[in-house]
């Protein structure tokens, strides 16, 4: 659905409104995924939909209606529900005015034609490349190629009107050998720079070489986290940064703005406009996205607001609302750790000895407050030894607090975007101290 067409449809819906003030959230998705297992695809899946949602607020209460129909009839009916259900909620005196929108601009190459058009035949040759790969190297594979291309308008009664189309392309595999596995991805928004030979090496190397893995004693390590395993910390550390778990008390970074709390190597930056990000510049909200320093060398700068938390604090609106409703309050939506100096290469190299994690999983909260975590290494664990890879070591189980890992590293100097599980992190390798690995397995 073209913007001009989701921009039409949302004025029309907001003409039907006799509510104090209304929002209107058209979003479009066309998105397919090729999963795959033993070296063949049995899973191809493609869904395009548009839904528009409707925030009504009628005298400081509001109500929230969808529907994926499109007929006068239905964005008619949509808007009456939406005030129906505002007219049962409770007031909210904290409810602000919706936001008057400003002038955008999308960052270059957040759409690419190729990647909107990519179809199965394009997946599969993606898959292709993992299959001939773990044929050579007598291993079996599992994982998944996918492409997507989605779009959102925003409109509001205060004349707030906005749009935004992106692209993002992604392989994930998995391969498997007797008694080693080895990961790696890959996304974009351009599905040209997705390099799937190149990541079905990498994976197949991590199982070559971890083969046989030796049983370590659990304990304090020196532990580089490669950047997927990385993402996956910092997918549990973007929360704190919402203004509402600021507010309530359950983000470390609670009465501690301006405070240094990490290593000042660490700066933790919200941005859209990143080169390996490319996102949104605007909210679902339609108010501008700022580009923030979350934390900057080692000090918290910000948490980040929407409409309805930057009036309750008093605070500036950093243009971070997610659609309503939600019990989550603003979020980050483009967390991008800023590099070292060093490689992830160099980082190995300057270890006398500890291990190289390339993935990690099940990862659960322990601790909120104290950012503390647990989970487990998976497919590409390795000692290092004297600098060197000295093949594979059994998987751990680990309990490590995130904020005092970031009090305690060297970041690597190359950057990779991870899109595991819906997010969108961008990071690089990371070389702690002292994490706290806890038990080991068999396997």
């Amino acid at each position: 659905m073209e913007p001009n067409v989701r921009e039409a449809l949302a004025k029309r819906t907001l003409a039907h409104s006799s509510a104090d003030r209304t929002e209107v959230l058209v979003s479009y998705e066309n998105a397919a995924l090729t999963r795959f297992a033993h070296e063949n695809v049995h899973q191809n899946v493609a869904r395009e939909d548009a839904v528009i949602s409707v925030r009504a607020i009628v005298g400081g209460r509001t109500g929230v209606a969808q529907t994926n129909r499109t007929d006068d009839a239905a964005t008619r009916d949509v808007v009456e529900r939406a005030i129906e259900m505002a007219k049962l909620a409770p007031v909210d005196p904290a409810q602000p005015d919706l936001p008057s929108g400003a002038p955008t601009a999308t960052p270059p190459g957040a759409y690419v034609d190729a990647t909107a058009a990519a179809d199965a035949n394009a997946r599969a040759q993606m898959c292709g490349e993992f299959f001939r790969v773990a044929e050579r190297d007598g291993l079996w594979s599992a994982g998944y190629a996918s492409t997507a291309a989605r779009g959102y308008t925003v409109a509001n009664s205060n004349g707030a009107l906005a749009s935004f189309d992106g692209t993002t392309a992604g392989v994930n595999v998995k391969m498997s050998a007797a008694d080693s596995t080895g990961f790696a991805e890959s996304a974009s928004t351009d599905v040209r720079v997705v390099d799937a030979s190149a990541v079905a090496e990498t994976a197949a190397r991590k199982a070559r070489e971890t083969k046989a893995p030796k049983r370590v004693e659990p304990g304090p390590w020196t532990v580089i986290l490669e950047a997927p395993a990385f993402a996956e910390l910092l997918a549990f550390l973007g929360p704190h940064f919402s203004a509402q778990s600021y507010d309530e008390g359950s983000s470390f970074a609670s009465g501690a703005l301006g405070k240094t709390l990490l290593g000042e190597n660490v700066t933790l930056r919200d941005d859209y406009a990143h080169p390996l990000a490319l996102d949104a510049p605007f909210d679902f909200e339609g108010a501008p996205t700022q580009r923030l320093s979350l934390v900057e060398n080692g000090i918290v700068r910000s948490v980040v607001t929407d409409s309805y938390w930057a009036h309750k604090l008093d605070m500036d609106n950093t243009g971070h609302a997610l659609p309503a409703p939600n019990a989550y309050g603003p979020q980050p939506r483009d967390l991008v750790m800023m590099p070292g100096t060093r490689t992830t290469e160099e980082l190995i190299a300057s270890t006398k000895r500890g291990i190289l994690v390339s993935r990690l999983w099940y990862v659960r909260t322990v601790d909120q407050l104290q950012a503390i975590v647990t989970g487990m290494t998976r497919d590409g664990t390795y000692l290092i030894e004297d600098g060197r890879l000295a093949g594979g070591v059994r998987n751990l189980r680990f309990n490590q607090s995130i904020l005092e890992a970031l009090r305690h590293c060297e970041l690597a100097l190359d950057l990779h975007r991870s899109t595991t599980y819906g997010y969108s992190i961008v990071t690089p390798a990371i070389k702690i101290e002292n994490f706290a690995f806890t038990s080991t397995t068999e396997f």
